[in-house]
This record gives C-alpha cells, structure tokens and sequence, in this order.
C-alpha cells in the first residue's frame, strides 16, 4: 500500500523558486555587464577614406574661383544719331580699325538742319564783315576829323603867339589879340571833344564787333554740331580690334545711345574670377595668381577687386605676366589661384572635408600599426585650398583621416582594414 510522503511537495516548489530567482539575478548581471560594454568600433574600409599626415614648414595660403578670359579693351560702339540703318558695312569677326566704317545710318531732316546752320552761319558772317567795314569807316572818319581839328588848333595857337608879339610892338590892337587868342582857345577846346569822340567810337565799335563775334560763334557752334551728328551717321568701330557683334540690321530704326556694335582686342586678355564672398575678404591688387587655362597655367596679378558683391562672388581681375597658350580666346571657361600669403614653419595637413577657419573639429587619428583610430580634438588655424593651418591637437607626422566622420558619429574609435 502507498505511504503518503508529506512536504515533498512543498520542498520541490522551494527549490524551484531558488533556482529561478538565481536565473533571474544572473540575467540581470549579464544584462547589466553587456549595457557597460563600449560599442564595437566599426569596421572601414581603407581605400574609402582619404588621409594625410601633419607636416611642418611653409604653407600657401590661396583662394580659388572659377572665371572666364574676355578681353583688357572692350569698346561698345553706339547710335551718335538718332536715324535708320541704311547698310551694315561689316560682320562680325572681321578686324577693323578704328576710323573703319562698320554701319551706315540715314537721317535726311538731320542734313537739312546742317545745310540750314551753314546757311544761317555764313549770313551772319557777311552781316558781320560788313559791319566790321562800317564801323572802322566810322572810326576812320573821326579819326580824320580830330586830325582836322587838332591842325586848325596847332595853327591858331602860332597865329595867337604871332600876335602877341607884334601887339608887344604896338603893330596891332588888344582887340585882334584877344580874338586871335580866343579862336585858338576855341580849337584847343574842339580837338579835346573830337578826341572824345573819337574813343567813344572806337569803344561802340568794339562793343558792337563783339556781339556780332559773338553771335555769329553761336551760329558756328551750332553748325559744329550739327556736323557732327551727321557724321556720326557713319558709325565706325574706334579702336582696333576684332568686330565682335553687330546688334542692328539694315532697315532698324535707332536712337541716340543705343548700342549698334562691340569691337574688342582678342590679343589682350584678362582674366575675371569669380571668388566666393568668404574668401575674398583678403585680396588685395598686387597679388599674385595663377590661372589654369586647361591648356597650360599661365601667371599673373590681381589688378581689380569689385567691391560690390554678386551672387555670392566677388570679381576679381588678373592681368596676365606671360603668354597665354595658343587657342586662348574671349568667354573661355578657366580656374584661377589668387595667393593671400605665405606662411613659414607652421604645422599643417590637407584640409579636411568639413570646418572652418578658427573652428574646433574631431578628426580620427591614425594608431598603432595604421590598423585603427582614435577621435581626437582639432583646432584648425588659417585654411587654405587644399590645406589648413593646424593650431592645436596634433603634432607633426601624426596621420589623420579628412573623410567626413559622420557616419562613425557616437563611436571613438574605428577599425581600418
């Protein structure tokens, strides 16, 4: 027959609490010792990512922008005359020089006005000829009446000495004294107010030729004028050059102003560069640059600065110090290197794929055997194109990684295979 075995049952259920609550609290420390665990470092592939190693010596500091060649002279060649395109003499692409006639334009009311100037012109020239004529007759008629006077004058002032003499001798009267006396008094007063006359008239004559001269100078003034605008109907190119574009055809009605043709030098070029605003806070003119033509680089100066902002770039000019390569030509697309200064014995590395002048980055450093790296902090210094001044962080030979460092972002360390 069956014993009945008592607390078995209960011992079982004891000892099965036991076991599970040490499960229990062993899961929790492994729980707890993986979550205190660092991350495993990622894995990179090493021809993934660009590195460089910190050098000390002299670095360039530069800028670089791209541009295109157009020419040192350019000149736009405008309507001088208001009038209606009658031929077009030259094409573009042809050289011309500059009395060289590159439209023609008609303006038939312009000519009439021309021909009604000279006309009016040379009346007022034959008006003042004649004028000059009258008015020195003028002059020469009082000039021969003060003559005149001024004989008669001389005359009675000996006929009065005369008579004074022999009335000193008792021959004639006190009356024929003083009469003679007094006609020479009379002359004397008479030649002064002729010579009155005579300046006078000579003054009213200069007076009178001067507003003639004067008007008849107005009148010239406008004929030169008028001379002009119509020879600006013949429209010429003013420089030598090449004829570059011609922007009205036969039969166009233009305006003064209006732009007819360009005419440009293509054996002189200049180079304009478009440099981000940032990084032209320090060009000056003076500068030296060099300017890839994809055909050769060619050096040269910076000569202009714009100082206005457009677009976010700056234009800078640069004169070139050599010869372009052949197949230079105006609108040629080009990259150009404007150096800022140049910096002796300081620490730098190529510049990596983020930060700024003056900003504090993490790089990874390379370690060991070149089989891992570190995050460490940067502070970066002045930067150039391809390099950057560093301040602080790192020490000469130290090799770093540029690649950006997003993708490992929370790990300290990677692996490199």
């Amino acid at each position: 027959m069956d014993i009945a075995r008592e607390g078995v049952a209960e011992g079982r259920r004891r000892r099965r609490n036991v076991l599970m609550a040490l499960g229990g609290g062993a899961l929790a420390a492994l729980v707890l010792f993986a979550l205190r665990l660092a991350p495993a470092a990622p894995s990179v592939d090493r021809g993934t990512v660009f590195v460089d190693t910190v050098r000390r010596g002299e670095m360039l500091l530069s800028v670089r922008g791209p541009g295109t060649l157009v020419p040192v002279e350019v000149r736009r060649v405008a309507a001088g005359s208001s009038g209606r395109v009658a031929a077009v003499h030259e094409l573009p692409g042809v050289r011309v020089e500059p009395d060289t006639a590159i439209l023609t334009l008609e303006n038939p009311s312009l000519v009439q006005e021309l021909t009604a100037a000279e006309l009016e012109l040379a009346a007022a020239e034959a008006d003042l000829d004649d004028r000059r004529v009258q008015l020195r007759r003028q002059v020469l008629n009082q000039r021969s009446v003060l003559a005149s006077v001024e004989a008669e004058a001389r005359q009675a002032a000996l006929d009065a000495e005369a008579d004074a003499q022999i009335y000193a001798e008792g021959i004639i009267g006190r009356i024929t004294l003083e009469d003679s006396q007094g006609a020479a008094s009379e002359l004397e007063t008479r030649a002064r107010h002729e010579a009155e006359r005579l300046q006078l008239a000579e003054a009213v004559a200069a007076a009178e030729l001067a507003a003639e001269e004067a008007r008849v100078a107005r009148l010239r003034a406008v004929s030169d004028l008028k001379r002009e605008l119509v020879s600006r109907l013949e429209v010429r190119a003013g420089i030598a050059g090449v004829l570059e574009e011609v922007s009205a055809e036969a039969g166009q009605q233009v305006v003064e102003g209006d732009n007819l043709a360009r005419v440009a030098e293509p054996a002189r070029l200049k180079a304009e560069l478009r440099i981000a605003e940032v990084q032209a806070k320090d060009i000056e003119v003076g500068q030296s640059a060099s300017v890839d033509t994809r055909n050769g680089i060619v050096p040269g100066r910076v000569i202009r600065v714009e100082p206005a902002v457009r677009d976010g770039t700056v234009t800078v000019d640069v004169a070139f110090t050599g010869d372009l390569p052949r197949g230079a030509r105006s609108e040629l697309s080009v990259d150009g290197l404007v150096e800022i200064e140049r910096l002796d014995d300081v620490l730098h590395v190529g510049r990596p794929a983020f930060g700024q002048e003056g900003d504090e980055v993490d790089l990874f450093r390379l370690s060991g055997e070149g089989d891992h790296a570190v995050r460490v902090r940067v502070r970066l210094g002045k930067a150039s194109v391809n390099t950057v001044e560093i301040r602080e962080g790192l020490a000469e030979g130290d090799t770093v990684i540029l690649s950006d460092p997003s993708a490992w972002a929370g790990h300290d360390r990677i692996r490199l295979r």
